[in-house]
C-alpha cells in the first residue's frame, strides 16, 4: 500500500473524519510491521516498545499465528457460536482453562473486547452470588463500556463527562507505596468501605489488576493480595483478577496473579491472547462459570473461530517459545538499566519492574514528587524522532512503560533502552518544553 496515498493525506482524513475523542499518541501512519519493528509510510522503521498496547506478546506477524489464521480463513470465517460449535473455540477453551490459575474444574467463554470480558465476569459474579455490588480500585482501568468505565479508577481522560455511571460499584485505594498507600493503610481503608459505605455481605465481586496498567505499572504487594483473598473468602466475595495487560507471560509468569500464589474464581483475559485479533475471555471455577442461566452470556461476534485459531497458537509460541521465561530475562536487563538511570537522574523517580512490564515514574523533585508529565511528554517525542515508540501512563500521565513483544532480539532490546536513554539524559539535563 505504500504509496497510494502520502502521510500528509491521510492525517488530513483523519482530521476531517476521525473524532477527536479518539487520540493517536504518535504522529504516524503506519505501513508495516513485523516481530518487533514497525515501518511508517514513508519506509522509516522504528523499534517498537508499544506492541499494539500490550496486544503483540509474541510479536507482529508471528509465522505460526499467520499460518493458523489462514488455514482458518479457508474453512469459516463467522458462524456465532450460539448458532453452531466450531473447534477452535472448543479446543482453545480447553487450552485456556489447563493455564489458569487453580486445580479445579473450570471453564472458559469467549468474547471480542477486554470490556467485554469485564462486564461479563460480573455478571457471572452476580448470578453466582445472588449480589449486586462490585469494588474495584483507584488508578485501575477495566475498558470504556459503561459498567467497565465505573469500574475504571482514573477521571482524566476515560470517564471525563460521561456519567451518570453504573451504580452498586465502589472504589477504594490500590496500595501504591510511592505514593503513600502501603498494604496496610490500602486495607484499612476497604475495612473503611465495609463500615461505612458498602456491607460485605452485599458484595458479589472485588476485581483488582495484579500490576495497574494504565495506572502507572504499579504492582499489587504480594502479601495485599494474599490478604485479600482471604478477606473475600471469609465474606464469600468473588475474586477476579483483570489480566488483560499483564496475562500471556509478560511478567515472567504466564498471569501476573501466579506470582502471589493466589487463586482467583475469575480471570478476565484479552490484549494478546490472539496476538492482534479480536478476542477476550473469562475463565474461572466451573461452578462459577456456570451460574448465568443458558442464553444469558454471549455476542454475535463473541469467540470468531478466526480469533480462536489465532488464540490457538499463541497458546503454542507461548509454550514452546517459552516466553514467560523469556519475559523474566528481558526484565532482567530493563531493570538493569533503569536501575542505572535512577541513579543517574533525579528526574526518575521509582522504578517498578515485573518481568517485562517494566515503568519508570519522573518526578520534578524527589521529595514532593511532583508528577514530570511534561517532562515525560517531551522523551516520548525525541524517543520517537530517533526511532523507538513508547507509551506513558499513571494517573498523571508521568510513568514511561514498556510492552516490546516479548519475542523481541536482544540486539534490538539494547537499540531501544540505549534511544530511551538517551532522550531521558537529555530532557534530564536541560529544562523541560511543553508539548502542548
Amino acid at each position: 500500500m505504500t504509496g497510494t496515498l502520502d502521510a500528509e493525506e491521510l492525517k488530513a482524513l483523519r482530521e476531517r473524519y476521525v473524532p477527536r475523542g479518539v487520540t493517536t499518541a504518535h504522529p504516524l501512519v503506519v505501513d508495516h510491521v513485523q516481530g518487533s519493528e514497525l515501518w511508517d509510510t514513508s519506509g522509516r522503521r522504528y523499534i517498537d516498545f508499544v506492541g499494539g498496547i500490550g496486544v503483540m506478546n509474541v510479536g507482529h506477524n508471528h509465522p505460526r499465528v499467520m499460518k493458523a489464521v489462514h488455514e482458518q480463513l479457508e474453512r469459516a470465517t463467522h458462524t456465532a457460536f450460539q448458532v453452531v460449535m466450531y473447534e477452535s473455540y472448543l479446543r482453545l477453551a480447553e487450552r485456556l482453562c489447563a493455564v489458569a490459575p487453580g486445580h479445579g474444574e473450570k471453564k472458559a467463554i469467549f468474547f471480542s473486547t477486554g470490556a467485554e470480558a469485564v462486564e461479563n465476569a460480573v455478571k457471572i459474579a452476580r448470578a453466582a452470588t445472588g449480589r449486586s455490588a462490585v469494588i474495584s480500585f483507584t488508578g485501575g482501568f477495566h475498558g470504556r463500556t459503561l459498567l467497565a468505565l465505573s469500574l475504571t479508577g482514573t477521571v482524566n481522560p476515560y470517564k471525563q463527562n460521561f456519567g451518570p455511571y453504573a451504580s452498586e460499584v465502589y472504589q477504594t485505594p490500590f496500595p501504591y507505596a510511592y505514593r503513600g498507600w502501603t498494604t496496610e493503610a490500602a486495607l484499612a481503608q476497604l475495612d473503611d468501605l465495609f463500615a461505612s459505605l458498602v456491607a460485605p455481605e452485599r458484595v458479589a465481586a472485588i476485581i483488582i489488576e495484579p500490576v495497574l496498567g494504565e495506572g502507572g505499572f504499579v504492582p499489587a504487594p504480594l502479601d495485599f493480595l494474599r490478604a485479600l483473598r482471604e478477606l473475600t473468602q471469609r465474606h464469600g466475595i468473588l475474586l477476579i483478577a483483570d489480566e488483560i495487560q499483564t496475562g500471556f507471560g509478560r511478567t515472567g509468569k504466564f498471569f501476573a496473579i501466579e506470582h502471589s500464589g493466589v487463586t482467583p474464581d475469575l480471570v478476565t483475559v484479552a490484549k494478546s491472547l490472539a496476538a492482534g485479533f479480536p478476542l477476550s475471555a473469562v475463565v474461572g471455577r466451573a461452578e462459577v462459570m456456570d451460574a448465568p442461566a443458558p442464553g444469558g452470556l454471549g455476542g454475535t461476534y463473541a469467540g470468531n473461530p478466526v480469533a480462536c485459531a489465532a488464540g490457538l497458537a499463541v497458546m503454542d509460541v507461548m509454550r514452546d517459545e517459552r516466553l514467560p521465561e523469556r519475559a523474566a530475562r528481558i526484565g532482567s536487563i530493563i531493570e538493569e538499566r533503569m536501575r542505572t538511570w535512577a541513579a543517574e537522574h533525579e528526574l526518575v523517580g521509582d522504578v517498578r519492574v515485573m518481568g517485562a512490564m517494566a515503568g519508570i515514574e519522573l518526578v520534578r523533585d524527589r521529595k514532593t514528587k511532583t508528577p514530570a508529565d511534561t517532562e515525560t511528554a517531551r522523551i516520548l517525542t525525541l524517543a520517537r524522532e530517533r526511532g523507538l515508540l513508547l507509551l506513558r501512563s499513571g494517573m498523571h500521565h508521568n510513568v514511561i512503560r514498556t510492552l516490546m513483544p516479548l519475542t523481541i532480539p536482544d540486539e534490538q532490546l539494547m537499540e531501544g533502552l540505549d534511544i530511551l536513554g538517551s532522550a531521558l539524559a537529555e530532557v534530564a539535563g536541560v529544562p523541560a518544553r511543553s508539548e502542548k
